[in-house]
């Protein structure tokens, strides 16, 4: 099912890590929000087509994104886990 969601045309792949961890290689066309940050980008998440599949480097940091959304009321976010799992799931 996630796999399909990945594939998804319109889908938004947001990346939680750091800046860093993401200039050291992220899925291509990703966006970096570093978790932290994520509570401060509620209106421009909002704006972002969906699904919105966030990812990580294992996937814990993507699932607490995905909870912390889901409560903020949006729908149609899942959790991709690892960037790399994403990368290799996209077609």
């Amino acid at each position: 099912m996630i796999a399909e969601k990945i594939n998804t045309p319109s889908a938004t792949i947001i990346d939680v890590r750091t800046i860093s961890e993401f200039n050291s290689g992220h899925v291509n066309g990703s966006i970096n929000i570093p978790l932290d940050q994520i509570p401060n980008k509620i209106g421009s998440l909002k704006k972002m087509s969906r699904p919105l599949i966030i990812c990580c480097r294992s996937g814990m940091r993507s699932g607490s994104a995905t909870q912390f959304l889901t409560k903020e009321g949006f729908d149609e976010v899942y959790n991709g886990g690892a960037w790399q799992t994403v990368q290799k799931t996209l077609k």
